[in-house]
């Protein structure tokens, strides 16, 4: 990502609603990982392409009895990450990976295999490579390539997905039970009549009016109820993914 998007999450990503529900996700996901049976006894988390460190410090701070570690290409991100969580973080590319094979138990990666410059097949093998056997992979993906839009752009991703698209891609480089749902459904039409209708050209890493975030970060809530109960959500503006490295 350019540097103002890099400044522009670092500011707003431990406030913002999305980031609130995004974050709340991905530790549900990663507790399912390790309430599994298939982690070790003090498990070794990677957050890959972990930004300016906003879920790697969440990570570190619900899981005191795992090991957390980050990635990320912008070494100035990575430094903003190491002094915001306190986690090691190592500056590389998830296209090559600076890991030994078998060193996680859970890798966590939130739209990164989207990113212009991202292989996906390499990046998932490689991936792959860095869990352990019974190891999980966590990923977060915007959803939908007709929706890609101005905010894609700003962002640097390349790459929109479909839920069954996803999931043939997780099969097809070697994971098994893998598993995807859509979120960030109720607000889905608001994020539609934005990107296609009124064509906004501007990302929208931004803080709105305290009254909407508290608003928004409600209606993300009401879903994981929802998911918690047994729902599946028909449609959303994201993908979360989970799989198995055999």
């Amino acid at each position: 990502m350019e540097r103002e998007q890099y400044e522009r999450l670092a500011a707003v990503e431990d406030r913002m609603w999305w980031f609130g529900g995004l974050h709340a996700n991905l530790l549900a996901a990663c507790r399912a990982a390790r309430g599994s049976g298939g982690t070790s006894v003090r498990p070794r988390v990677l957050d890959a392409g972990c930004g300016t460190g906003g879920f790697l410090t969440r990570l570190a701070a619900s899981a005191a009895d795992a090991d957390a570690f980050g990635l990320e290409l912008d070494a100035v991100a990575c430094g903003v990450a190491r002094a915001k969580s306190r986690c090691p973080v190592a500056v590389g590319t998830i296209n090559a990976l600076p890991f030994a094979d078998q060193s996680f138990d859970v890798i966590v990666s939130a739209d990164v295999l989207c990113h212009a410059g991202v292989e996906e097949r390499a990046a998932l093998a490689g991936l792959r490579r860095c869990l352990r056997p019974g190891g999980v992979l966590v990923l977060n993906l915007p959803a939908y390539r007709w929706l890609y839009s101005a905010h894609d752009v700003a962002v640097d991703n390349a790459r929109r997905y479909d839920r069954k698209e996803l999931l043939m891609l997780l099969a097809d480089t070697g994971f098994s039970a893998v598993q995807a749902r859509y979120w960030n459904f109720v607000l889905f039409p608001l994020m539609l009549l934005r990107r296609k209708l009124l064509r906004s050209d501007e990302a929208e890493v931004a803080l709105l009016p305290a009254a909407v975030e508290r608003l928004f970060a409600a209606c993300l809530a009401f879903e994981r109820g929802l998911v918690a109960s047994g729902i599946r959500l028909p449609f959303g503006g994201s993908i979360l993914a989970t799989a198995v490295r055999t």
